[in-house]
């Protein structure tokens, strides 16, 4: 495991220990937690987007060449 170090205000670095020890966790928990659970925000998007690709592929619909205007996709 890596260490990171970061600068934060001491006020803010107390108030979060604080919080954290009422929690029964660790300000080095809670960042850690929060990092994982931001590099995993967009999978899954990405999981979604790659479905969503395979079944069109998979699709028998066809367009036949025709485009539809602005217009035409937004009327009611």
């Amino acid at each position: 495991m890596s260490n990171l170090t970061i600068s934060i205000d001491e006020a803010v670095l107390k108030q979060a220990r604080m919080r954290a020890l009422e929690d029964g966790t660790s300000v080095n928990a809670l960042l850690r937690d929060y990092l994982e659970r931001y590099i995993s925000r967009g999978q899954p998007y990405r999981q979604a987007t790659t479905t969503l690709l395979a079944i069109a592929k998979r699709s028998s619909a066809a367009s036949q060449g025709r485009r539809w205007t602005r217009d035409e996709l937004y009327e009611r």
